[in-house]
């Protein structure tokens, strides 16, 4: 079972510099300072392109569910490596933009969380204490047996 949670702990890490590597790019072609919140690109796409980046967290939402269905047996199991994976990329989504061009600046700065159904606005720390929190909550539960 630890060897399911590293291998899935891997993937979320993966999969979170991956799409830091493309918001990267997106920030750049849509002219985006490196200093400025994800808003200021969200502001700056066409209805195409919105949609088309709504497409993007829709994928990203079904390869994460996709992972967990195959790595659980049961559906209590699957759910649980969905959200053991989603908070490792949420996390890891934060520190690859930070690495890649020092964004957020701090935990406080305002972010598009995500845009579906509308978009989600919050400081960036509500996503990194929520997937904080989820990734101890499972460690807890599974590992040192005290949930």
């Amino acid at each position: 079972m630890l060897t399911k949670f590293i291998i899935l702990a891997v993937f979320g890490i993966a999969m979170a510099h991956f799409e830091g590597v493309v918001v990267v790019y997106l920030r750049r072609l849509l002219g985006v300072p490196d200093s400025e919140s994800n808003m200021a690109s969200v502001g700056k796409l066409t209805r195409q392109y919105l949609r088309i980046e709504m497409s993007r967290e829709a994928a990203t939402i079904i390869m994460l569910l996709a992972i967990g269905i195959l790595a659980g047996t049961t559906w209590i199991e699957r759910g649980i490596f969905f959200l053991w994976t989603f908070a490792f990329w949420d996390l890891f989504y934060y520190l690859s933009l930070y690495i890649l061009i020092k964004w957020p600046p701090k935990l406080t700065s305002t972010d598009v969380l995500f845009l579906i159904p509308k978009p989600w606005i919050a400081p960036v720390w509500f996503p990194v204490a929520v997937s904080s929190f989820t990734i101890i909550a499972i460690f807890l539960l599974y590992f040192l047996k005290v949930i």
